[in-house]
């Protein structure tokens, strides 16, 4: 077992627990090592979405029905 690491309960839908199951035996990964890669992925696109979102802060905001509106004018809807 790997050091500094925290014991947690989650809970699954059977499906896709088995489908997880499945999976840890055919890569030959836990199905902790599995959830921790995914939970990283999940994060480092968080991470990603808000440093565009910073980047982006001093741009204008368009309003949804300005749009809807522009693409009307603009016979593209």
């Amino acid at each position: 077992m790997r050091t500094h690491t925290k014991r947690t309960t989650i809970y699954l839908d059977p499906d896709l627990h088995r489908a997880l199951r499945i999976k840890a035996a055919e890569t030959e990964h836990s199905i902790s090592k599995l959830v921790e890669d995914a939970i990283k992925l999940s994060l480092a696109e968080d991470s990603i979405d808000l440093a565009a979102f910073e980047s982006r802060r001093d741009e204008p905001s368009l309003a949804f029905e300005d749009v809807v509106k522009k693409l009307k004018e603009d016979g593209k809807i």
